[in-house]
């Protein structure tokens, strides 16, 4: 006798191979610019604004940057290849200016697709 399929198996199962790639693009980026941006406004906006020294700003202020722009295609990827609502795309896309929003939705959109 069979027992009936576990939901996280079936719902990971269901991911096609270029779905589970835009996810993990997702995921890496999301981790990378959330830290980044916990840099700049946890030491570099510190360091320039307390400590009167802006090369942190000067240096990651920029990465940032451009690290959220590759965020914002990371996403937009995802949200193609999986269909969902454009409401849901601005809100992934706000993750990442919020500092540790973007830790959050990105597990919050790994458990969704993956069913955990």
């Amino acid at each position: 006798m069979t027992s009936p399929a576990d939901p996280a198996t079936t719902a990971s199962a269901q991911l096609t191979p270029a779905v589970r790639g835009a996810l993990t693009r997702y995921r890496v980026i999301a981790y990378i610019v959330g830290v980044m941006l916990l840099l700049l406004v946890f030491v570099a906006m510190p360091l320039k604004y307390l400590g009167d020294n802006a090369a942190a700003v000067n240096v990651i202020g920029p990465l940032h940057g451009f690290l959220f722009v590759v965020y914002l295609l990371a996403t937009f990827d995802l949200f193609r290849r999986v269909r969902w609502t454009l409401p849901r795309l601005v809100l992934m896309a706000v993750a990442g200016t919020i500092p540790f929003l973007s830790f959050y939705a990105e597990r919050k959109t790994t458990h969704e697709l993956l069913g955990r």
